[in-house]
């Protein structure tokens, strides 16, 4: 995108940016016949974490993502992309419908991290996040997860649990915001810039770690070039899709459990050391 590197803390910036391309934008340009289905049977329906039916690539799919605000109206309205129970409850819900109909499932994550409020805690948010993760994990349908903005904690793990993971450029991944580890480990939150150069929570050194399977560059940055990054995007995601499909075709029940064990692997070795 750029001759010189970024920093890290340009890169959280860039991440950030509120004229960055959301979930709503990918789903118009990517797929057609969008129906948003609402609500978790439970209590209620949370608009920061939206999901559907949809046709991408000529083939139905589940799609998830987290919808930030393009301006404080929406913002508000869309808990600034911070999903409350309900809403990962939902995500769980669709992606036990994928997997009855044998969808893939497509998520887009863009959070600074589950709605941490009084309320949430009291409806199960660490229950509705830990029952989200297991679902993911044990679905016999593929799965693909493009970070499109900010990857923030467990908000964006409990949809990221994915057969292949993928961040755009400027994208970010991370346990914690900069703000939040400058203010754990220095006391701090003014040092965040330094946080975010220790972190390694950018795209390409997520992918040095063997975290993310491909890093998608962007034209410019998104908020300047926001249907040539949804276009890079979505033929990357095509192009993932079409390679799992065809090594674990839906409908067949040994490819389903090839799916799942190779899925298992790929989160067990994630982390892995050596003695020296």
């Amino acid at each position: 995108m750029t001759d010189a590197p970024l920093a890290a803390w340009d890169r959280v910036k860039l991440a950030r940016h509120p004229d960055r391309p959301h979930v709503l934008d990918y789903i118009r340009d990517l797929t057609r016949d969008f129906v948003e289905l609402h609500g978790d049977r439970t209590f209620g329906d949370d608009r920061a974490l939206i999901g559907g039916i949809a046709t991408f690539n000529g083939r139905t799919v589940i799609v998830l993502g987290h919808q930030k605000g393009s301006d404080t109206k929406e913002n508000i309205a869309r808990n600034f992309g911070m999903a409350r129970p309900e809403g990962y409850r939902k995500a769980e819900r669709l992606m036990r419908h994928a997997e009855k109909f044998g969808f893939p499932v497509l998520s887009f994550i863009d959070t600074p991290g589950a709605e941490p409020g009084i309320g949430s805690e009291e409806r199960g948010q660490a229950t509705a996040i830990a029952e989200s993760l297991l679902t993911m994990a044990g679905l016999a349908v593929p799965t693909i997860a493009l970070v499109i903005g900010e990857g923030g904690s467990g908000g964006a793990l409990a949809i990221g649990v994915a057969d292949r993971i993928l961040m755009l450029e400027n994208s970010i991944y991370a346990v914690a915001s900069p703000e939040a580890c400058a203010a754990i480990l220095w006391k701090d939150a003014s040092k965040a810039a330094e946080a975010a150069q220790t972190m390694r929570i950018t795209a390409n050194e997520l992918q040095a770690f063997g975290l993310v399977d491909e890093v998608i560059p962007e034209p410019a940055p998104a908020h300047e070039s926001p249907r040539g990054t949804i276009k890079a995007a979505g033929e990357v995601i095509a192009r993932h899709l079409n390679d799992l499909l065809a090594q674990y075709p839906p409908g067949d029940p040994a490819a389903a459990d090839r799916l799942i064990a190779s899925r298992y692997e790929r989160f067990r070795n994630i982390g892995a050391w050596t003695a020296v």
